[in-house]
């Protein structure tokens, strides 16, 4: 096992559309730094095959179960004695999804408002991140890996679906100032299988527990 930064207690969130590798990600680096890893629960949430087979009527239950997931989560990181690392942060429910669902009529007007309004409210209280890797892929690439992990609610997500998320991460990135953020070139980067990818991404992360501005990975590293 890799040798944590230092004692410091940390918390890095992991970011990135669906089916881009956070979850993979987040037990990398959890086993690589020891820290205690934080997954999505994706799995529990009991409105989501619903909300895919029909999302204005389900959007909001959906969007508001991940809230208080995540919540959940996120009060358990921060009373954490030791480093955490999270798979999808609480700010890209809000920043995201609930705002593309919204942004398409898939959530009503009313509805958003009541959700938004409950997570700033609570969002002014949470610690935010020391850092926030954002796992960056074209929609081919989120389309494949979707393919490989077989979930069946996920089969018929469209890639105007995915595409339309990616420009709203790209816009949250652009704006976030909470922490510092590591962008991760993850169509380049199979960091799952190869030991090279997953050795620069440690390493970056490492370097990135510092303060700092945006970083970029840059992959394949040039050794010249």
């Amino acid at each position: 096992m890799i040798q944590p930064v230092n004692s410091n207690k940390h918390f890095v969130a992991i970011g990135g559309n669906i089916g881009v590798g956070k979850s993979t990600l987040t037990g990398i680096l959890a086993e690589a730094f020891g820290w205690k890893a934080f997954f999505e629960a994706v799995d529990e949430n009991p409105y989501l095959a619903d909300f895919y087979a029909d999302m204005r009527r389900w959007s909001f239950h959906s969007q508001v179960f991940f809230l208080s997931r995540r919540l959940q989560h996120h009060r358990q990181l921060v009373d954490h004695p030791g480093s955490v690392v999270q798979d999808r942060s609480v700010y890209e429910d809000a920043e995201v999804f609930a705002l593309n669902l919204y942004q398409q009529g898939h959530m009503s007007e009313r509805d958003y408002g009541a959700y938004r309004d409950l997570y700033e409210g609570i969002r002014a209280f949470l610690p935010p991140p020391d850092l926030l890797i954002y796992l960056k892929a074209s929609v081919q690439t989120l389309q494949a890996r979707i393919r490989l992990r077989g979930r069946d609610f996920e089969r018929d997500i469209s890639a105007e679906y995915l595409s339309r998320l990616n420009m709203l991460y790209d816009e949250w990135i652009a704006r976030w100032r909470s922490c510092p953020v590591l962008v991760v070139p993850a169509d380049d980067m199979d960091f799952q299988h190869d030991e090279a990818a997953r050795q620069a991404i440690i390493e970056a992360v490492r370097e990135s527990l510092e303060p700092a501005p945006v970083r970029y990975l840059r992959y394949p590293v040039n050794t010249r």
